[in-house]
């Protein structure tokens, strides 16, 4: 049986970081849409060509088309033992257009993770980034400090605060969050596909409650 799996939670909640954990422990590859868009675009697949002349019009992609890139990457091989969605679905017609695609490929979802964290956290955590500007390595002024302030353990290069990483601009991407991705609690509730996990404490054991609810899931399955 194949791993299929979503990762959703608010902005800074830790999709990424245990998406890739789970990319290697279970062998299956994390897909963002916007590594798929760029994928596309770049082999000019059908879909990519539409996709493409959307993105040269400053135009967000339709639903229709990112369903369609989604299509694609999901029959390759790479995907048979299954994957890890992340950022997509955000809203329920996405949700809804999924759950046709999966159909018509003959594949359920495993489990869609929600990873909880509230939102003054979300705020002290992504304002505390800070980044390498040589090297990209990442740091936080309180969970992961350099050895030197303001350098870079592995390179000595100058660490940086992205422009968006301030409370302004992280406060507004909560709210359009709350607005429009977090009714795909309720949506996969009713499912009954939907796990919740806490995203506070450390790395490893968050990740470690992760992968415990997940082949909860696929053993009673």
């Amino acid at each position: 049986m194949s791993l299929n799996l979503v990762l959703m939670g608010a902005p800074g909640c830790g999709k990424g970081t245990q998406g890739k954990q789970l990319e290697e422990k279970y062998n299956i590859p994390q897909l963002s849409t916007g590594d798929m868009l760029r994928a596309a675009v770049r082999d000019q697949t059908d879909v990519g060509i539409k996709a493409k002349q959307y993105m040269d019009n400053g135009e967000l992609v339709p639903d229709e088309v990112l369903i369609g890139i989604m299509k694609d990457r999901l029959i390759m091989s790479d995907c048979k033992n299954g994957y890890i969605l992340d950022g997509f679905p955000r809203t329920i017609p996405q949700a809804e257009a999924l759950d046709v695609l999966l159909n018509d490929l003959d594949q359920n979802l495993t489990a869609v993770i929600n990873i909880e964290v509230n939102d003054h956290d979300v705020v002290a955590r992504l304002c505390g980034r800070r980044q390498c500007k040589d090297c990209a390595t990442g740091y936080h002024i309180t969970f992961n400090k350099p050895m030197k302030d303001n350098r870079c353990d592995k390179c000595s290069g100058e660490l940086y605060q992205r422009d968006d990483d301030n409370e302004t601009t992280i406060t507004s991407r909560l709210t359009t969050y709350h607005e429009k991705t977090a009714p795909l609690l309720d949506y996969y509730t009713n499912k009954n596909e939907l796990l919740s996990v806490k995203g506070i404490g450390s790395i490893d054991k968050i990740f470690g409650t992760i992968c415990d609810a997940v082949m909860s899931r696929k053993i009673s399955d």
